[in-house]
């Protein structure tokens, strides 16, 4: 039943295509969550008081265990009690950041998605979306090649309206 909810769940129903960054300065996993946050706050998708208690949030997350899942990407989450609907974002880093990923290997291509905390089923079908959908190599290396936000947006909008096995 959830892998039929995800199948119809589209990246444009939770990531904010303002706050895509195509190329993230950061050079740590650290800096690569606060930029992802920060971007989020510059378009409103969360509020600009609740953007350290979400980056600490993410960053305890993230020492339980590594949300990169490998093949050059990551995909950090978390429920927060301030966001009343899912948003996210993504980033593409054009040199590879160390992530403590789960095949040792660094990441360029960085899904960030924050859920508010009285909706897990929400959260639970974002994240088989995602999961599902980053298993396509060629959408992957598409993502992590693109220069503009537009680029990004049209890949992920393309996947949106394609056909599904």
């Amino acid at each position: 039943m959830i892998n039929e909810v995800s199948e119809r769940m589209k990246f444009t129903d939770y990531i904010l295509k303002d706050a895509i960054k195509p190329d993230i300065k950061a050079t740590d996993q650290q800096g690569v969550i606060r930029e992802m946050v920060q971007s989020l706050v510059d378009t409103g998708g969360i509020k600009k008081e609740d953007y350290e208690g979400i980056v600490k949030a993410i960053l305890r997350r993230e020492e339980l265990a590594s949300t990169g899942i490998g093949r050059g990407v990551a995909i950090p989450h978390i429920q927060h009690p301030s966001v009343k609907r899912t948003v996210g974002t993504v980033a593409i880093s054009a040199e590879s950041i160390d992530f403590d990923s789960l095949d040792d290997e660094k990441v360029q291509l960085f899904v960030l998605v924050i859920s508010p905390t009285d909706c897990p089923g929400d959260h639970l079908r974002v994240m088989c979306h995602l999961t599902e959908r980053l298993k396509n190599d060629t959408l992957c290396q598409s993502l992590k090649q693109s220069k503009t936000r537009e680029d990004i947006l049209a890949l992920l909008e393309e996947d949106d309206s394609s056909e599904r096995r």
